[in-house]
């Protein structure tokens, strides 16, 4: 499990005294924390390694995001600390698909499903995102998805 990991980073980098990274761990432990008690009223919980790869790429989006906008406003010494924080976020994701592996995918998926054009883009993407979530970026699977049903 993905959350056992993390908390043994935890420890690790209290005992190397690596102040930066103890940080961002504790970051990532304090925001699924925040998740496990949203989920207390859920109707049905996800498997834990499903929540934990979802929070932490909300955090890798709102980290890149910030170093972009750093980055614009002169800022380089936060960008460069939003860029360690990601760096220690992305060390704990699975390996993400290649763009050949996700054409693939998603070729598979629609003859798998018998989508015939651009109408059966939510059934594909949806079915995209149930199987492959935590190992694709979705926001580039639009693009795949419309070009495999484009042809």
């Amino acid at each position: 499990m993905i959350r056992d990991d993390i908390k043994a980073a935890q420890v690790a980098a209290m005992k190397a005294g690596e102040k930066e990274r103890l940080a961002a761990v504790r970051l990532i432990l304090a925001k699924l924390k925040d998740r496990d008690i949203e989920l207390r009223v859920a109707k049905s919980v996800p498997d834990d390694d499903v929540i934990v790869v979802d929070v932490l790429q909300k955090m890798g989006k709102q980290r890149r995001e910030s170093i972009t906008m750093f980055e614009q406003g002169g800022r380089d010494e936060l960008a460069a600390q939003e860029k360690a924080e990601l760096a220690v976020i992305e060390s704990f994701l699975p390996a993400m698909m290649g763009p050949d592996e996700v054409k693939a995918a998603v070729a598979a998926i629609v003859t798998e499903i018998g989508a015939a054009g651009p109408k059966d883009m939510g059934r594909v993407m949806a079915e995209v995102k149930a199987r492959h979530a935590g190992q694709i970026d979705m926001s580039t699977v639009s693009g795949v998805v419309k070009a495999a049903l484009a042809g």
